[in-house]
């Protein structure tokens, strides 16, 4: 199969699923005649998009397509690779809902479907399994825009944005996280269009978040806490506002954003307006939620206390502050976000030269959560200067996570 033109591979697979040229057509949305001169080789295919949809109505792996093996690697050493990266652009890059204004999406997917596929994606990330995410990625992405470009203004179509308006929030996470911040601004960006189609106040405020978070990635850090900052206060409980547990929780993350970003800046004390407001908030929820999949509380609002303070170098303050979080409350957090807390303390351990500490908070946060510790690139810069800074040869355990993390010793 490998020495096939990609054409003729296609014809396989095709025949294999018991496909006629015909339907093959009718499912991508193009001629019985582009069919044919594609699987004979008189046109080229050399489009990552049309690529990847063949792929999914085909029901196989696109490296399987491209005539390559599907790498099997386990989920807790695998990051992102370029093969990835260029699929989830592609998906970001289509543009179904202009299509869809002048043909009729065929076969959308079903929004009960759907509605299960972005609920796992969401709990896939939380759980931090990234590289799991990530190749499951570009197929979700282009199924939820083509349901969002195939139904109306209706209850449906609104559930239906609302939907991809996660999906996009889902993308820009994983993305930053793993070191893609032009793409993860790019989807953050979608997030807020399509949340405003939706017609939720709250989705948008939390796609705020993301852009937010984007723009701090790449080094915008006042913008993203005007950001975050001004649809806080468009969204604070009272008011014309309700203060449900949801409003609460969105208002409160937006507080917590904008609260990492003065932090870049070294603005401490609006930092601590920032927290004291999300403590208010907290208070009056009573206890953490995952509400918008906020994971807001008085315990995450802890973590971000750590956060802020190890981002403006204090790490000794970030110590403390992790030594007065209830630790059955800590453990009843979702893996991401404890594994990113010990990504925040090894940070501060470092910060007050505990290099041994640091490096016991690194192998804590692998176990909860694997990927992000050993996919991340601010997790790669602290083994990096833990190495650089320890005696001797380092612990075997830390030894073997940096070799896993492809830190060099």
């Amino acid at each position: 199969m490998d020495e096939l033109p990609i054409g003729r591979r296609v014809a396989y697979w095709r025949g294999r699923r018991k496909m006629s040229q015909q339907v093959f057509a009718d499912r991508l949305g193009k001629s019985k005649s582009w069919v044919d001169k594609i699987e004979r080789g008189v046109r080229r295919l050399d489009k990552f998009s049309v690529l990847y949809e063949i792929a999914d109505i085909l029901e196989l792996d696109v490296q399987l397509l491209v005539g390559k093996d599907p790498e099997r690697r386990s989920d807790a050493l695998n990051c992102i690779d370029q093969v990835e990266v260029d699929q989830i652009r592609a998906a970001l890059e289509r543009y179904d809902a202009l299509s869809a204004y002048f043909d009729a999406v065929p076969c959308p997917p079903l929004i009960g479907d759907m509605r299960k596929a972005v609920n796992h994606a969401w709990l896939t990330f939380q759980y931090g399994r990234y590289g799991m995410l990530t190749r499951a990625l570009p197929k979700l992405l282009r199924d939820a825009q083509a349901a969002d470009a195939a139904y109306g203004d209706d209850d449906q179509g609104r559930e239906a944005a609302h939907l991809l308006g996660q999906v996009y929030q889902i993308s820009s996470s994983v993305l930053r996280k793993l070191g893609e911040c032009e793409l993860a601004w790019l989807a953050a960006d979608r997030a807020m269009a399509v949340s405003q189609r939706a017609g939720d106040h709250l989705l948008a405020g939390i796609a705020t978040t993301r852009v937010a978070n984007a723009l701090l990635a790449m080094g915008r850090s006042r913008p993203a806490l005007e950001l975050n900052v001004r649809i806080a206060n468009r969204l604070a409980p009272g008011g014309s506002n309700d203060e449900s547990p949801e409003r609460l929780s969105v208002y409160g993350l937006l507080l917590l954003q904008g609260a990492m970003a003065a932090a870049r800046t070294g603005d401490s004390a609006t930092v601590d307006d920032l927290l004291d407001g999300a403590q208010e908030a907290a208070n009056r929820l009573g206890g953490d939620h995952n509400h918008y999949w906020t994971c807001f509380g008085p315990t995450n609002l802890k973590l971000h206390r750590a956060a802020a303070a190890v981002e403006m170098g204090d790490g000794g303050r970030a110590v403390e502050t992790h030594l007065s979080i209830e630790m059955p409350a800590f453990n009843a957090l979702l893996p991401e976000r404890r594994a990113h807390h010990m990504l925040d303390l090894a940070r501060g351990y470092a910060q007050i030269g505990d290099v041994t500490s640091a490096g016991e908070m690194l192998l804590k946060g692998a176990r909860l959560a694997p990927s992000e510790i050993r996919c991340r690139p601010i997790a790669h810069e602290v083994m990096s200067d833990i190495l650089r800074r320890t005696r001797g040869t380092p612990a075997s355990p830390i030894a073997e996570l940096a070799e896993q993390m492809g830190v060099g010793i």
